[in-house]
């Protein structure tokens, strides 16, 4: 189940990167769930990771690794996540890159690793060898489509955005996949998204670019609360295009780019979300600091009764209004909270709109895709956070996981 039924948009090649998606087996015979990104020598790499504490051996690996050397490849397997698997799990990733290094000639600290899938059971890590060769001969300048496909678990679709981006030197290109349904409350701080483009970027100068579209966009996102051990964001800049960001104005327009693609991302993991039947923003104004903002938002974008509401298109506007009253703002006037669904007021100075007619509110409750609108009259600083209902079928799926 999803919100919508969005194709996946054509996925643009960046000269630079070749990919390639396979079945190793690493939990079911014949599904694809091995990928493998080539990245052109000279690529600057930007990382963001989980701030889990129990973080996956695949996330300590890269993380050691990318602070090593200039990376050359990212290899990423579904099925089995390698966290909470201790020393096993350690050996198992070094195991991993070292044979893909084997295979190119590269050193095994140029591999990226990246797992996603059940915690606390070993990677078949001989399986994964045995598939490299494989990989290797596939790699493509065509395979976006089908490694957004391959990095999926519980994902009902694949999830995916490209554009071309007019600069002052000529046209880049910027082209991102991702996934994730369920354990989405990233904290970057189970989801895994790899953007690449052809612009020319110096690693520093990518990295913060990178820490802000995340901030924006996949740490703007909850599906049920819970921050993944294997958490991940990874962008390459092949610099193919030998296209720089040679003014202001360049630097202003990639930024840019770069946070729409990862928003739009990041949307299309909310959208289908375990069980999700609608997609929520929660927009929050009127407070005094953007961080205060979010607080607000994630408060009510995790509470599991106005999940239910949602479900149900139940305009219960008193589980929202409790929900910002618990958000830890000490010194919040309740009188001047005011609540709306997109346009519709609900709630006025902290109680029932005078006009509020339940039919409306119903129509509007019920609608595959809403905002809940919410002024605390406090300040300027403002902030949305996107989120889905809490379906049955969410209680099934993750009943079901390891079945």
């Amino acid at each position: 189940m999803a919100v919508g039924n969005d194709p996946l948009p054509r996925l643009h090649p960046v000269d630079g990167v070749q990919v390639a998606t396979v079945s190793a087996g690493v939990r079911k015979a014949d599904e694809l769930d091995l990928v493998v990104f080539s990245l052109a020598p000279g690529s600057e790499v930007a990382a963001v990771f989980t701030r889990n504490r129990f973080r996956a051996a695949p996330v300590r690996t890269a993380e050691a690794h990318l602070a090593a050397l200039s990376p050359r490849y990212w290899l990423i397997n579904t099925g089995n996540a390698n966290a909470g698997t201790g020393e096993h799990g350690e050996r198992a990733v070094a195991q991993n890159c070292q044979a893909l290094a084997d295979l190119t000639g590269c050193q095994a600290s140029e591999v990226l690793p990246f797992s996603t899938g059940v915690i606390g059971e070993p990677l078949a890590a001989d399986r994964i060898d045995a598939a490299l060769p494989q990989a290797l001969e596939a790699l493509s300048d065509e395979g976006w489509a089908l490694a957004a496909d391959g990095i999926r678990t519980t994902d009902t679709r694949p999830k995916g955005d490209s554009m071309r981006l007019p600069l002052s030197g000529g046209e880049v290109t910027l082209t991102g996949i991702a996934k994730g349904s369920g354990m989405i409350r990233p904290d970057m701080a189970t989801m895994l998204a790899f953007i690449a483009s052809d612009i020319r970027i110096p690693q520093n100068r990518l990295q913060a670019l990178l820490e802000v579209a995340v901030a924006e966009s996949f740490n703007r996102i909850t599906v049920d609360g819970d921050t993944s051990t294997n958490d991940a964001c990874s962008l390459v800049a092949t610099g193919a295009s030998g296209i720089g960001l040679e003014t202001p104005e360049d630097e202003r327009l990639f930024a840019r780019a770069l946070g729409q693609l990862c928003q739009r991302l990041a949307r299309a993991i909310v959208a289908d979300g375990e069980g999700a039947t609608r997609l929520v923003t929660v927009r929050v104004a009127g407070a005094r600091t953007v961080a205060e903002a979010e607080q607000v938002a994630f408060t009510v974008a995790q509470s599991p009764l106005v999940k239910t509401a949602l479900f149900a298109g139940d305009p219960n506007w008193g589980r929202i209004l409790a929900a910002v009253g618990r958000a830890g703002i000490a010194d919040l006037a309740v009188d001047r909270v005011s609540i709306a669904i997109d346009d519709y007021p609900i709630a006025e100075a902290g109680a029932l709109s005078p006009d509020y007619d339940e039919h409306k509110a119903a129509a509007r409750m019920g609608a595959d895709e809403l905002t809940l609108d919410i002024q605390l009259g406090r300040g300027d600083a403002e902030a949305s956070v996107w989120t889905c209902d809490l379906s049955y079928d969410y209680v099934r799926i993750n009943a079901e996981y390891r079945s």
